[in-house]
């Protein structure tokens, strides 16, 4: 099932060490024991704080040719900024170098506090900022005040970018944010939040970003079979151009559901150590396990 990448939110977490990381692993090899047993990883620590080119460099160096990441945007210019001013924090964070990616840059993924409301004119100048392409993400990296001269990916720079936004107010649910999305083609996340939080499911790209942080205790629970089952089938029905039946709509417009979309699915229920483990299961479920080389909780030969 091409165009479909399953994986875990982060991969550096103690308590998987000695349970999803066997003992005998070294921690600098987790990064490449993780990318063989799932098929992709969002790197969350750009949304802490910016990284640099070397190391975004350095994980796709460490991980198979067909592996993707997809990339947490930063929380300064969703947080504190609000996207408010953000023109130097945006050129910061493209200089910063998740373009090094390259081939296996999936998409980026901004997320919204709680407390942030729905603000059209707001919203509509942040989605008409964001790059399209990686030439328009180093024109705005070549503005950066921070990094001098950032180094240019080996990307044609008519590669198209991906851009999902995870919405978690009321104020949102509302048919003109997903007309200003589907306006921009950019994704609207499906954010499994044990109830906490809205779940949308609108086509609004031509990609799907789920994230699963536990249907049952926020960042918790694990998904059991019926769960990830569930799952399985909504991914198939997307992946097929396909609306699933009880799909969670805002809009009453066409959704063109007829097209098939590339599909992003991150598990983050990580406190008891079920998302790489819940990540693999649905890879199974989905017949896309066969060719990953290591088994979670084993260690290989190659890796003693």
């Amino acid at each position: 099932m091409k165009g479909v990448h399953i994986g875990i939110s982060g991969w550096r977490y103690t308590p998987w060490r000695g349970d999803f990381y066997p003992e005998g692993l070294v921690q600098r090899r987790e990064l490449e024991y993780a990318s063989r047993a799932v098929t992709s990883i969002e790197i969350n620590g750009s949304f802490y704080s910016l990284q640099t080119p070397e190391r975004f460099a350095s994980w796709r160096d460490a991980t198979p040719d067909d592996f993707v990441f997809s990339v947490k945007a930063p929380r300064y210019i969703t947080h504190v900024r609000r996207l408010r001013y953000i023109d130097e924090a945006m050129a910061n964070f493209f200089a910063s170098g998740p373009l090094q990616l390259e081939h296996k840059l999936g998409a980026f993924l901004w997320q919204f506090p709680p407390s942030m409301r729905y603000d059209p004119e707001l919203f509509g100048a942040f989605l008409a900022l964001l790059p399209s392409c990686f030439s328009e993400a180093m024109h705005q990296a070549r503005q950066s005040p921070r990094f001098d001269d950032p180094p240019k990916p080996a990307s044609v720079g008519d590669t198209p970018l991906r851009h999902a936004v995870e919405i978690r107010n009321d104020s949102f649910l509302q048919e003109q944010f997903i007309d200003q999305l589907r306006e921009h083609r950019v994704a609207l996340v499906v954010a499994d939040t044990a109830g906490k939080w809205p779940v949308v499911e609108e086509l609004t790209a031509e990609f799907m970003y789920l994230r699963l942080h536990g249907d049952k205790e926020l960042y918790a629970s694990g998904y059991d079979e019926q769960a990830l089952s569930r799952w399985e089938e909504r991914i198939r029905s997307w992946r097929s151009g396909r609306q699933p039946a009880d799909a969670r709509r805002i809009s009453t417009k066409t959704d063109s559901s007829r097209r098939g979309r590339d599909l992003y699915c991150y598990f983050d229920n990580d406190i008891k150590v079920r998302a790489p483990f819940d990540a693999r299961r649905l890879l199974e479920k989905l017949g896309l396990a066969d060719g990953l080389p290591v088994q979670p909780g084993q260690l290989p030969e190659e890796f003693q």
